[in-house]
C-alpha cells in the first residue's frame, strides 16, 4: 500500500504540469468511444465492472477474473464516412493477475490531393488520392490490492499518418476500481494518457514541433438500485483543468445553457460545472438484456444549433445475449442530421472449448 501512495501522489504532481488546453492536443481519436455500450453511456466509463472487456480501455482497472479468454470487437459509422473501431483480448494468469492486449483505429478515408492552385500534386492528368489514420495499441495490465480495491496500468505506442506526415506517440493509462458486490456499487479514477509525443508531424524553425496528448483525470460512480432494474452512472472528466472552453475569434463560441446563442464567449459556473459530467443510466431487467442512455453536456452545449431542434449530447443503446455472442447497437446525435452508429460484439473463447 505504501507504494500505491507514492504512485498516487506522484499522479497528482504530474498532472499539474502534464495537461493540455481544450482543442490544443494531439492524437484526440483516444477520447473516441470504444463500443457501443460506452458509445451509449456517454463516450466514456470508468466506473462499471461486469466482465465487460471494452472497459478495459478506459480504466484498465476495470480487467477482472470475468474478462479471462474474452475477445471483443467494435466498429463505428461516424461522421462524413469516416470509421474507427477497436479489437480487444483478455487474458488472466492465476487468480491475480488480469491482462489483455487491445488495438484502437480511426480510418478518415480517402482524399484528393491538389496543390494551392487546384493541380495535381505530380502535375500531370492524373488524380492522385491520399489517407489518413490513426493507430493505438494497448497492454493492459491489473491486479487486486485488496477484496474491493484493484489497480490497472496500460501502455499505449501510438501511430499516426496523414499523407507523408507521420508521429509516434507513448503514453500510459493508471487507474484503480472499487467495487462492492454486496452494495451493487463500484468506482473508479483513472489518469489518462500521461505521455508524450515522440515524433511530431513536422519541424519548424524551433525544430521538431511536438505537441501535449489529450491528458484526463476521469472519476466515475456507478450504482445498482436494489429493488430496480436500474443502474446510474456518473462520470467526471478533465477534473484537472476547470475551463474548458476554446479559444476562438468568433464570440460566439458555443451556446448558453438554456439553448441561445452565447454571444460574449464566457460560460456560467453552473454550465461550466456540468460539462465535466457524464450521466448515464441502464435498464437491466436480467443478466442477457440491457437498454443505456446517457446526456453529455459538454457535447450539448459545443454541438447545439440554435432554431435546430436536435438530440446533441444524448446517446442511446441496447444490448443483448444471442446464443454465445454478446452483440450492442448505440446511435449518438451530434447535430441535426449527424449521427453516429456503434456496433459491437464479444463472447468468452472459454464456451468454444478454447
Amino acid at each position: 500500500m505504501r507504494k500505491f501512495y507514492t504512485l498516487f501522489s506522484l499522479l497528482i504532481l504530474f498532472s499539474v504540469n502534464g495537461f493540455s488546453q481544450a482543442g490544443r492536443s494531439v492524437y484526440a481519436f483516444l477520447d473516441l468511444p470504444v463500443s457501443s455500450r460506452i458509445g451509449a453511456l456517454g463516450g466514456t466509463n470508468v466506473s462499471l465492472r461486469d466482465g465487460d472487456l471494452n472497459f478495459a480501455f478506459k480504466n484498465p482497472a476495470l480487467l477482472s477474473p470475468q474478462t479471462h479468454n474474452m475477445i471483443a470487437l467494435n466498429v463505428t459509422n461516424y461522421l462524413a464516412d469516416i470509421a474507427f473501431g477497436t479489437a480487444a483480448y483478455g487474458r488472466s494468469f492465476g487468480e491475480k493477475n488480469f491482462a489483455g492486449v487491445g488495438i484502437q483505429y480511426i480510418d478518415y478515408g480517402k482524399f484528393l490531393a491538389k496543390t494551392e492552385t487546384n493541380e495535381n500534386p505530380d502535375g500531370g492528368d492524373t488524380e492522385v488520392y491520399f489517407t489518413a489514420q490513426d493507430l493505438a495499441f494497448y497492454i493492459m495490465y491489473a491486479r487486486p490490492l485488496s477484496e474491493h480495491l484493484t489497480i490497472g496500468t496500460t501502455l499505449k505506442p501510438i501511430y499516426s499518418a496523414y499523407e507523408r506526415y507521420t508521429s509516434f506517440g507513448l503514453a500510459v493509462d493508471v487507474g484503480l476500481n472499487y467495487s462492492n458486490e454486496n452494495e451493487q456499487f463500484s468506482a473508479g479514477l483513472v489518469f489518462r494518457n500521461i505521455g508524450r509525443q515522440l515524433k511530431g508531424y513536422y519541424s519548424d524553425k524551433d525544430g521538431e514541433h511536438l505537441e501535449a496528448l489529450p491528458f484526463d483525470i476521469q472519476l466515475g460512480l456507478s450504482q445498482k438500485l436494489k429493488h430496480a432494474p436500474l443502474r446510474f452512472s456518473l462520470t467526471l472528466n478533465n477534473l484537472h483543468i476547470w475551463d474548458l472552453s476554446y479559444n476562438s475569434t468568433n464570440k460566439k463560441n458555443d451556446t448558453n445553457i438554456d439553448g441561445s446563442e452565447n454571444t460574449d464567449g464566457k460560460i456560467g459556473f453552473f454550465d461550466m460545472a456540468l460539462r465535466h459530467a457524464i450521466i448515464g443510466v441502464e435498464f437491466l431487467p436480467g443478466k442477457n438484456f440491457y437498454l443505456a442512455a446517457a446526456y453529455n453536456h459538454r457535447r450539448h452545449q459545443e454541438l447545439i444549433m440554435p432554431g435546430f431542434k436536435s438530440l446533441s449530447g444524448f446517446s442511446f443503446g441496447a444490448g443483448i445475449k444471442l446464443a454465445k455472442f454478446h452483440v450492442g447497437f448505440a446511435m449518438t446525435q451530434f447535430q441535426a442530421g449527424a449521427y453516429s452508429y456503434n456496433f459491437s460484439i464479444s463472447t468468452s473463447l472459454t464456451e468454444f472449448g478454447l
